[in-house]
């Protein structure tokens, strides 16, 4: 904790940013913060702090501000909802219960989970296997080039993983099929801190693995690494809001969208963010990639969708799971 609220932390997530000096000096001045971090810390100590740091301030307050937006001002958070009342955590109910905070006490303690993991991966690879670490803990900085290489490296691979072990190992015939459908699929909609919120052990295999693994395989820069995560974070925190405004409508709206039809369809479909891999082996819900495409064009954006989308949800039965066809898988 004293790491984390310590002055050369605080300075290197916060203060380059915010510096009014020219470019040279906050790069010298970066790097002599970034030096002396290392430096002064063990390593695995950098790394999880570093790490947590950055899920803290990318995807945790915000995602936990927006919660709080949408249980206690409900009445302001519905006109920003795709679903409108359908789309808060409580529905339509006047008062939030016990299962809503259960699944943001589950989606916090499941982020928790992914960091003590990673840490236990790298005490296991440096202290019991005696082997480098998954990540370059250095104080040499990566080149401009080699991250943005390492970033859009890892985020093809999170997504070819994802739609792997997303369609086989949690929707088919697998011992955690039944996990993931009476977790997350519980879920009536997307909404605020959702993005983590499923059985720990089809958590780590969807969300920890395709996020840390492709980083891991190439032993990435921790900064490299932090950036990466900064991007996932983010997407995370807005495809799972459930609101109409996104910062980019075709690209964090398009994820949205796809997170939606996954979740309404039953697992049908769309099983990677990005939805490439979905199109490319034809299991994509209601052809996205298209529709994305004719929003832009057509100007009808998110209110014409949600229009479309409330039509195709699909019923639930009494015991909330959806009645729905089966999609092309």
């Amino acid at each position: 904790m004293g790491a984390f609220l310590s002055i050369p932390v605080l300075s290197f997530l916060l203060i380059p940013s915010m510096s009014s000096y020219g470019t040279s000096l906050n790069l010298i001045f970066f790097y002599l913060t970034w030096t002396t971090l290392v430096l002064s810390h063990a390593p695995l100590k950098v790394e999880l702090v570093g790490t947590a740091a950055v899920r803290l301030i990318f995807y945790f307050i915000p995602s936990v501000l927006f919660f709080l937006f949408d249980i206690l001002i409900p009445s302001a958070s519905v006109v920003l909802k795709v679903y409108g009342k359908d789309g808060l955590p409580q529905r339509k109910k006047k008062h939030y219960g016990s299962s809503e905070l259960k699944v943001a006490a589950w989606s916090i303690l499941n982020l928790l989970l992914s960091i003590v993991t990673q840490g236990f991966i790298e005490f296991c690879l440096t202290q019991g296997l005696g082997v480098k670490s998954a990540l370059k803990v250095t104080t040499k900085l990566p080149l401009p080039w080699d991250i943005v290489k390492g970033i859009g490296r890892a985020l093809i691979l999170r997504e070819v993983l994802q739609y792997i072990i997303h369609r086989n190992a949690l929707h088919s015939w697998t011992p955690f099929q039944r996990q993931h459908n009476e977790w997350y699929h519980s879920l009536h909609t997307p909404y605020p801190l959702t993005a983590h919120y499923d059985h720990p052990v089809a958590y780590l295999l969807w969300r920890f693995v395709p996020t840390f693994l492709p980083v891991a395989a190439f032993r990435s820069h921790l900064l490299t690494y932090m950036l990466y995560l900064s991007v996932v974070s983010l997407e995370e925190t807005f495809a799972y809001s459930g609101y109409k405004p996104m910062p980019t409508s075709f690209f964090i709206g398009g994820i949205a969208r796809r997170v939606d039809l996954h979740m309404s369809h039953g697992g049908h479909g769309n099983y990677a963010p990005w939805g490439v891999m979905d199109w490319m082996l034809g299991t994509s819900i209601g052809d996205a990639m298209g529709d994305e495409a004719s929003e832009e064009s057509d100007g009808h954006g998110n209110n014409g969708l949600a229009e479309r989308l409330v039509e195709k949800r699909p019923r639930r039965s009494h015991n909330g799971r959806s009645r729905r066809t089966r999609a092309n898988v």
